[in-house]
């Protein structure tokens, strides 16, 4: 299990190494919720994914991507909004076997 670094603000874009997996993820708020687009060795996975709380943003087989990518409110259930990213709601990205 990995942590994503995120910070609080209301849009960003983070570069790390995900089971091996050269990642580009974006991060933005909207006023319907946060979105996530993930990239993978420079090649788009995923768009505009609406985060939901424990709701994965890229499933197992799902593109290219190997992994499960969800956010974790670590203070209840809500779905996650920027202001509270590196803190109460924390990306985090598990492998297969961590499931």
């Amino acid at each position: 299990m990995l942590q994503v670094p995120l910070q609080a603000v209301p849009n960003q874009q983070v570069q790390t190494v995900l089971g091996g997996q050269n990642c580009s993820i974006t991060v933005y708020q909207k006023p319907q919720g946060l979105f996530v687009d993930l990239s993978v060795g420079g090649v788009v996975c995923s768009t505009g994914i609406l985060a939901l709380n424990g709701t994965p943003l890229c499933p197992f087989g799902y593109a290219s991507f190997v992994g499960y990518l969800i956010f974790i409110d670590t203070q209840g259930s809500s779905d996650p909004t920027y202001d509270g990213l590196a803190g109460r709601y924390q990306m985090i990205y598990l492998t297969e076997a961590e499931l």
